[in-house]
């Protein structure tokens, strides 16, 4: 499978830039298109929710 994007849900804005740096490390080289959005959580002890797309390529140069 190749990533081709992900949202990240954050309740509060100030963990945007930490969030970051964590998640580049995570994902590795691929740098698909990204979205950060603030906005409440169902349950108030969760920090982040990541929605990850991610698309089948065809041949051998597909990761």
């Amino acid at each position: 499978m190749r990533r081709s994007g992900d949202r990240s849900l954050l309740p509060d804005r100030a963990d945007f830039e930490p969030c970051r740096p964590v998640l580049r490390r995570c994902f590795g080289e691929i740098r698909p298109a990204a979205t950060m959005v603030g906005c409440g959580l169902a349950d108030p002890r969760m920090k982040i929710e990541i929605e990850v797309y991610a698309r089948r390529g065809a041949g051998p140069a597909s990761t």
